[in-house]
Formats: structure tokens, sequence, C-alpha cells
């Protein structure tokens, strides 16, 4: 991986909202951090090492995974776990598959496979992710110490977010305690920022509340930021448990949580049979706390688009958030991600958070010019803020993490001349080659 101080960015064509794209900017660095703006001027005659010419590139905010699992990825392309193939499809199947994968878990190939994704990731644009490490009786801190090796080999090139991660139950079942003694001692690491559990893995409705009482109880406790994967089904008949997470986000919020956490509410897919009333009400209760909700769509939709296997042809049952609307229609926040890549749970699929948001062009059905601001938007700021990280567009004074966008040429072979010109064109049809800068240094990774 290299990595180059860049203290000019020469001509670029600014993507951000408020700028016109067809403009040329010169963009001066400093100290990472983006010093200021001004119109491009051709006649002036920068010269150094550190400048770099970007005539022919868009440039953006970079990108972010707000939800990623850092350990279970690339099991599927991997010679170690080849014998674990998919033949079901379904949720149940994915959970036995990943625990006998788990069971194999070994530093090298963590430390392998998290390489593979940060670097692709890096090369996407990406500068940030919440990196999802799960702790069980099983791995006990294996993920967890591979997570803290790989933050610290990438800390120059990335901001990688650590989450100590229950999967398995933590109040049922014969584990339950030893996996919940485990999160203790992994959520006081220095290197964790984020306690992160799944309380629908409970055996019973009491237990999934005890869990989040715990979460929350103990993220405050140690300062963490809180993740709940939740509410993940399509039932009619249970109640969405995402209404006792901000309960218990009411009761503690003002007294006890840090401003400067988040709390974020991952998969969440029950809620998408709520009424406009019953998403009004929400968007109400969450007005004044730190909630983000977070769309899964390439897992969501894997997981949950099983065909109903006594009739052929059968309905299928898809559900992911729409948070494109909650956000323009309830004002409620949001972001969207990857979540998994290359395993049973979604085989699918790239670290590239920006195919997401032109896959969301048509899931959501969103293909306005302001819609794919939005949806670029659900990839890198809003992610980033879901995350805990303050973001805005272009502002000086802000540290420069950005990405380019190669435009095509004119001049080039024929599978490059067809230009990208405008954000709306990026997220349509996001373009392959990238540059990306992180704290103001070009990252090749």
């Amino acid at each position: 991986m290299e990595r180059k101080r860049i203290d000019l960015i020469r001509g670029a064509r600014i993507a951000f909202e408020g700028w016109d794209p067809h403009q040329q900017h010169d963009i001066f660095l400093k100290d990472g951090n983006i010093k200021a703006i001004l119109s491009h001027e051709p006649s002036l005659g920068f010269t150094g090492e550190n400048i770099l010419d970007a005539k022919t590139h868009l440039i953006a905010p970079s990108l972010c995974h707000a939800h990623i699992h850092l350990d279970k990825c690339f099991l599927l392309s991997d010679p170690k776990y080849a014998d674990l193939e998919i033949e079901k499809g379904d949720f149940q199947e994915a959970l036995e598959l990943t625990s006998k994968a788990k069971g194999r878990f070994e530093k090298d190939d963590l430390i392998r496979r998290g390489r593979w994704l940060i670097g692709e990731s890096i090369a996407a644009g990406v500068t940030h992710m919440r990196a999802f490490a799960e702790v069980d009786h099983v791995v006990e801190f294996k993920c967890l110490d591979a997570a803290i090796e790989l933050k610290k080999q990438f800390a120059t090139a990335c901001e990688i977010q650590i989450c100590a991660f229950a999967q398995d139950p933590i109040y049922s079942g014969e584990h339950g305690d030893m996996n919940r003694k485990l999160m203790i001692q992994a959520i006081q690491n220095e290197h964790v920022e984020v306690l992160g559990t799944t309380p629908y893995v409970e055996e019973t409705t009491s237990n999934s509340d005890h869990n989040m009482d715990w979460a929350v109880n103990t993220a405050i406790k140690f300062k963490k930021h809180m993740d709940f994967h939740l509410d993940y089904n399509l039932d009619p008949s249970q109640k969405a448990r995402t209404w006792y997470a901000i309960e218990l986000a009411l009761l503690s919020f003002k007294t006890a949580w840090k401003a400067d956490k988040t709390i974020a509410l991952g998969h969440c897919t029950r809620l998408t049979l709520l009424d406009q009333n019953e998403w009004r009400s929400l968007a109400k209760a969450t007005a004044d706390l730190p909630f983000y909700f977070i769309g899964l769509p390439t897992s969501d939709i894997y997981m949950r688009g099983k065909p109903n296997q006594d009739e052929a042809g059968g309905e299928r049952v898809r559900g992911t958030l729409q948070i494109p609307q909650m956000i323009q229609k309830y004002g409620l926040r949001g972001a969207i991600s990857i979540n998994n890549v290359g395993n049973p749970f979604t085989p699918q699929g790239s670290c590239d958070p920006l195919s997401l948001a032109s896959m969301g062009v048509g899931l959501y059905h969103v293909g306005t010019k302001a819609d794919s601001q939005l949806l670029y938007e659900c990839v890198s700021r809003r992610a980033k803020e879901a995350i805990g990280y303050a973001s805005s567009l272009a502002v000086v004074g802000e540290e420069a993490n950005l990405v380019l966008f190669d435009m095509g040429r004119a001049s080039g072979p024929l599978s490059q001349q067809r230009g990208r010109r405008t954000l709306q064109d990026i997220v349509y049809d996001p373009p392959k080659e990238r540059k990306t800068i992180y704290k103001g240094h070009l990252i090749n990774a």
C-alpha cells in the first residue's frame, strides 16, 4: 500500500451539492485538511511532486461502510472453506454454515480475508468503516484481535471503527452467560468503539429485551456507540422491537448518553410493514435521539427473498428499509451499507458502497438529480454521521477525505470514451477508475 501527501488537487470538477460540476477548481490541502477552494487558473504554473492533476476527474466526498462484517467476508471464495457450499440459501443455513466456518477461524485467514475487504474498499473510495468483529464462546477474541491488528495496519489509509459484536445469544441457551462475559471483556478494550448485539436471536421476547437492556446500559457505562441488528423479519404478528429500543434510549439519553455517540439499527425489515401514521410516530419518537436506521439491501433482499416452497413459482417475500423515502418523507436519519460480502448471508456483490447507490435507483425508484444526491450521501456523508463522524460536503478546514472519479477521455480507448459528467452520472453507472484521498494523502491500495 502506497501513501502520498497531496498539497494541491489541480483542475477538479466538484460534484458536491452547491457546486457547478462543469467548472474546474483548485483544492489546496494542508495538514490533511482542506485549506482553500479556488477557481482553476490554467495560466498559474504550479509545480511539485505533491500536486495531483485532476483535470479529467470529478471529485466528491469519500465513501463509508456504516455496517460491514470484517470477519465473515469472502468465506465462499476462500479455499479453506470450499466445502461450505450454499444448498438452501435461507437464513438458517447461513447461520449454520457461518457457525461451522467460525469453528475454523484462525488469525492468518482472518487477516488475509480482512485485508482483501479493506484493500478493495479503499480502492473503491472508502475512508471510514464500522467493522463488526464477533465475540462468543466459539471464537472468543480471535476475530476481535484480528480486527485490531487490521486497524493498526491500515491506520494511515482508512478509519476502521471496531464493533465488538454478539451475533449469538447472550441470555439464551447454554452459552448465553459465557457470551455475555466475553462481551464485557471485549467492550473494555481501548480499540473497541462500538457495542453490537442481535436481540432477535434470543429464544424469547423477554430475553430479547434483556439483551437490549444489557447492551444499552453497558454502552452507556463504557461510553460506546450502540449498534443493534434488529427486527429482521416480515411477520405482522410480531411487534417491532425498535419501539423498545427507543423506549430504552428515551429513558437514558438525556441523563446518561454521551452527546457524540450514536445508536444504529441495522436491517429492521419489520418496519417496512408500518403504515404512514406509524412512520410519523416513529419519526416523532426519534426526533431528539441520535438514532440512525441502516438499510442493508443486498443482504435483506437475498435473505428475505426465498420463494414459498409449497407452491411452484410461489410468492417471494422481500423487504428492506426504504431509506430514501424515510429521509425525504418522514425526516428520519439513515444510511445504506454493504453488510456482508462473499458469504452465505450475501454471496453476491462487492466492497463498493457506490454499487448500492446505483442499485438503489431501481430498488427505491428514485431517479431524479436530487435523488442521486441523496443516494450518494447515504453511502458517504450520512453513513459517516450514522457511525459518529461529523461530515459535510465541501468545507474549508474539514479533513480532506475525498474520492476522484475518472470522467473518461475522448481520445482514449473506446471503453474509456463515455464520460460521467455529474454526480447523477456517477450514481447511475459508477466508474471503476477512482483515486482515494484520506486525510490529505493519496492512497494506493
